[in-house]
């Protein structure tokens, strides 16, 4: 089986938010997806191309254009907000994004009419109704297909920042998990889902994916829900680690971080350095550290089993990345990602927020609906 990998520009990027509908008074999540579909479709017909259904009714997709910079995807991004915002605000819903709601109940969520989801939900059953659950997609061009495993492999071995850095699912049903990012291990109880195989030849990749087809594991190649992915229709490395981020402020950031990542890899392979790679059962072991630690996870670094709290390593890293940054144009947000270390992680705030609030998760949702329209922190933590 041949999986042809589509041209696209080097370190060209694109952005996919999801965000939760809330009521405006109650906080609870509210299933007019469909609604605010129709009202924002352009007047020709057919669906808007940058904010998409998704698998519950009480949740919208935006999603950037094909962009140069963060900045440009991010505009596009905020745009797509605020034109969503026209009819939410009608309706008193207000839009808000974490790694998953802080109280509402998965069983009582409705599933979009479409046979994709339809199919999903029959065969993954529980598991599947559980997926109440946020994310934020990075995707980055990469001109040459021999370059996408060995960068994916590279990217695993900073998977745990990534978590880290996104994490903002600590409540769960209304309770605290005692987890960062507890989106990060639901989200992998999925068939396909989870850290990829770390494949070193696209042509172990084509028989992965003839396998699962002729398996009926999967349909197509879009039902390989790895949390880092080739995307082939659009030739570009997906990352999918991310929480759902509350903020525009903290979506640059870590988009900032990935397309640094990729493009110094890039360039790296181009001088014939050698990249990063980390076995798979450190990043499995990262993967659980930085879900149920945060900021303070003390990660696996590199093969040799070498570990530093995650927060240092970021401080080393940056440095590295800047003059990759100053080529692509995003110096001040990928600076942002130290903003993140010192203002703390979305989960840190929601817990923050809770403890003063006497535990009440209401007034958690409040707080990120309120970071939502700020487009940035709105509490730094001790």
């Amino acid at each position: 089986m041949q999986i042809p990998f589509a041209t696209s520009e080097r370190s060209s990027i694109g952005i996919e938010w999801e965000l939760a509908l809330v009521d405006a008074d109650s906080g609870d999540l509210r299933q007019v997806a469909g609604y605010v579909l129709d009202a924002v479709a352009p007047p020709g017909g057919g669906p808007h191309p940058h904010i998409r259904q998704e698998l519950l009714l009480n949740t919208v997709e935006v999603v950037s254009g094909v962009a140069s910079t963060v900045r440009e995807a991010a505009e596009d991004l905020s745009r797509n907000v605020d034109l969503i915002r026209t009819v939410t605000d009608r309706l008193r819903v207000e839009l808000m994004c974490a790694g998953t709601h802080p109280f509402s109940r998965w069983d009582m969520q409705h599933v979009t009419d479409k046979e994709r989801y339809a199919t999903l939900i029959d065969r993954t059953q529980w598991w599947g109704r559980q997926m109440l659950i946020y994310g934020v997609h990075v995707h980055v061009g990469i001109e040459d297909r021999d370059k996408v495993l060995p960068i994916s492999r590279a990217m695993l071995a900073y998977y745990g920042h990534f978590q880290a850095l996104s994490a903002s699912s600590p409540f769960w049903g209304g309770k605290d998990t005692g987890y960062a990012s507890n989106r990060a291990l639901m989200f992998q109880q999925l068939p396909t889902a989870g850290l990829p195989f770390q494949f070193e030849r696209w042509s172990e990749l084509e028989g992965y994916v003839a396998d699962m087809m002729r398996t009926g594991v999967i349909d197509s190649f879009d039902e390989i829900r790895w949390d880092l992915r080739p995307s082939p229709k659009f030739g570009t490395l997906e990352v999918r680690i991310c929480d759902g981020s509350p903020t525009l402020a903290e979506v640059k950031s870590l988009a900032a971080l990935t397309h640094c990542l990729v493009e110094h890899f890039s360039a790296e392979l181009d001088a014939g350095r050698p990249l990063p790679t980390i076995p798979a059962w450190f990043a499995q072991e990262n993967k659980w550290r930085a879900a149920r630690y945060g900021m303070d996870a003390i990660l696996i670094l590199d093969d040799d089993g070498n570990e530093d709290l995650v927060t240092d390593d970021l401080r080393r890293l940056l440095p590295v990345l800047e003059p990759v940054a100053e080529r692509l144009d995003c110096t001040a947000e990928l600076a942002g990602i130290l903003d993140i270390v010192a203002a703390g992680a979305s989960y840190q705030r929601q817990r923050a927020v809770a403890a003063a609030s006497g535990g009440r998760l209401d007034v958690v949702v409040r707080h990120l609906v309120e970071e939502m329209r700020a487009g940035r922190p709105l509490l730094t933590t001790p």
